[in-house]
């Protein structure tokens, strides 16, 4: 073990951000910043374009998406994958057996486990080709984010059904918005609801208590004050996660359209605990689903909600260990502005701390930042789903793959180490390989301008005496193209 932690020390030694703008801020040292941090990375003219538009203009631009057009390619790429337009009742009736209201044969049984692989993987191409084309990037960032926070594992039963449609409609479509809208989209939405078993939690003693559905479940309760928003030091008690787990009773999913909206989200009263409970410190009368919009209420405008959700955007978009003075500041806009989410954003881009040089490159890219920001550096629109997903699962973050409730870790120790390095540079190679194929005028020099130069003497050194093939592939697995 000694040997390994050495080698990881090596790695980490080896792989750190070019400190070649540390000590003063430029202009352009300040867009290129901004550009990692609120994008994938650049793509060829980018960090021209939006030198020419101003950072400013550029920021407020990203904070509302649905005035940036989006390209016809990729709107054309979209509207192929018609799943992604289906509701949760549809995905249900159409993909699983008890959604056609009959017994099936064992052969049929399995083409459907078959269609619903299918699905997970239009959700995948859906994200990736986002990731890559779209000009919504500070969008697509925050999907990153958000679904990691509020994170469901596909391989989990119906879960997988779901994914694209808890991207879409619970995530996607709040990630600028209210804490409040996006906590409670994910609290009804399907994939939510059987990842962490609520659509089982029922009172035991109520008339509905038979069967699957045999007593209370607090996985759900737990992980939605641990994760989602008080945070694990957040000041609640077991007695805490209990109450909500009470209020969260009959709180599930019906294989019929109940609601009228599709939505696959069903209260049953016949399951729920109707008694008062004791939840914060406060009393909530025993009255239904009702209960749980009041909890829903206490936890997004909870002081402690609001320092975790700050803390977790400033290491994302700043530092793995953020500094107090921003993670204050932010809390207190979150509190000021009851949980708005660009607002909270806004503050943080144009904040001191996040313009401060100390913090430029230093931010480890987890695989999945790391592969698109190649995609975009190299013009690759299109990539081979496949490859991609095979490349994702080598490095150890299959999308959609995270089993645990918490997500996938946005930390440089959760992704460096000798092993996944090297795995990185061999990906780099095989895809400045086919970079090289598509690019018939490449020219080394202009992939370093379109990452805006930002490579020390010792990598430039290495780069500029190798062969151009070589070349490509260097600049692509250097440590500076690491981090962001």
């Amino acid at each position: 073990m000694k040997q390994d932690r050495s080698k990881r020390g090596q790695a980490k030694q080896f792989y750190r951000p070019s400190m070649k703008t540390a000590k003063s801020a430029t202009a352009d040292s300040q867009l290129i910043h901004s550009i990692a941090r609120l994008s994938f990375g650049p793509r060829p003219q980018e960090i021209e374009t939006i030198r020419k538009r101003k950072i400013k203009e550029y920021l407020a631009i990203q904070l509302k998406p649905e005035a940036i057009a989006e390209p016809s390619l990729l709107t054309t790429e979209l509207n192929k994958l018609k799943t992604l337009s289906m509701s949760p009742i549809a995905l249900f009736q159409e993909y699983t057996a008890r959604g056609r209201g009959k017994k099936i044969s064992p052969e049929a049984r399995k083409m459907l486990r078959k269609k619903r692989r299918g699905l997970v993987r239009e959700a995948f191409q859906a994200r990736l080709l986002r990731a890559i084309a779209s000009q919504r990037q500070l969008q697509e960032v925050m999907v990153d984010f958000w679904f990691n926070h509020f994170n469901v594992f596909a391989g989990k039963g119906l879960t997988g059904m779901w994914i694209g449609n808890y991207e879409e409609k619970a995530i996607r479509s709040n990630v600028f918005g209210s804490f409040r809208e996006l906590l409670g989209a994910t609290a009804r939405h399907p994939a939510m609801l059987f990842y962490l078993d609520n659509w089982l939690n029922t009172d035991p003693n109520s008339r509905g208590a038979r069967g699957r559905f045999k007593g209370l479940n607090e996985n759900y309760a737990r992980e939605l004050m641990e994760l989602h928003t008080l945070g694990v030091n957040g000041g609640y008690t077991q007695a805490d996660v209990v109450s909500l787990a009470r209020i969260l009773t009959g709180w599930g999913i019906s294989r019929r359209d109940r609601q009228g909206d599709g939505s696959g989200f069903y209260f049953d009263p016949k399951r729920h605990d109707f008694q008062d409970k004791v939840f914060l410190g406060k009393t909530i009368q025993g009255r239904g689903k009702e209960e749980v919009e009041e909890a829903l209420d206490i936890l997004a405008t909870h002081p402690a909600t609001a320092r975790h959700i700050s803390y977790k955007l400033a290491q994302y978009f700043v530092s793995d260990r953020p500094p107090e003075s921003l993670v204050n500041s932010l809390a207190e806009n979150f509190l000021a502005t009851k949980g708005n989410i660009a607002a909270v954003l806004n503050t943080l881009f144009t904040s001191k701390e996040f313009l401060d040089p100390q913090y430029y490159g230093n931010k480890f890219k987890t695989p999945y930042q790391y592969i698109v920001s190649i995609y975009r550096a190299t013009n690759i629109e299109k990539p081979n789903l496949r490859q991609t997903y095979g490349m994702l699962r080598q490095l150890g973050m299959p999308l959609y793959g995270c089993r645990t409730p918490n997500g996938y870790q946005n930390t440089r120790d959760a992704w460096l180490g000798p092993d996944s390095m090297m795995r990185r540079v061999s990906l780099a190679t095989a895809l400045a390989r086919k970079y090289l194929k598509t690019e018939k005028s490449h020219n080394p020099n202009l992939l370093m301008a379109t990452l805006g130069d930002r490579f020390s003497s010792n990598t430039l050194a290495v780069i500029n005496s190798s062969k151009p093939f070589l070349k490509t592939a260097l600049i692509l697995g250097s440590p500076e193209m690491m981090y962001r």
